[in-house]
């Protein structure tokens, strides 16, 4: 998982394939759970959706241009569109089905 410390690289992330990002914090106990999870999970089913992360207590700028005001937060991009965004409450089980159904979509094309 790579993180994302400025505006151009989360811009140039999200606009090249498809890509998941993960919205934390070094504080947020919740976070820094699924983090290990989340990795495992995309490694295991996804492996050409790249992973990121964006520490919203290092890169407060690029949580306040998403709208990200609450952690943890996941948002999908397929070729810079947002496809996907869970908020606080979610489990991976919802998470894996929405990707699941979202990547099919992808490779179909």
């Amino acid at each position: 998982m790579q993180t994302i410390s400025s505006a151009n690289q989360f811009d140039h992330l999200k606009s090249t394939g498809a890509s998941l990002i993960l919205f934390g914090g070094e504080h947020c106990g919740v976070c820094n759970t699924i983090k290990p999870k989340i990795e495992s999970l995309m490694a295991q089913q996804f492996p050409d959706i790249t992973l990121a992360y964006v520490d919203c207590e290092q890169s407060p700028d690029i949580c306040g241009q998403q709208s990200v005001f609450t952690l943890p937060v996941i948002k999908m991009y397929i070729e810079g569109q947002m496809y996907m965004e869970l908020v606080r409450g979610f489990s991976l089980m919802e998470l894996s089905s929405q990707v699941d159904r979202i990547y099919r979509l992808w490779k179909a094309t």
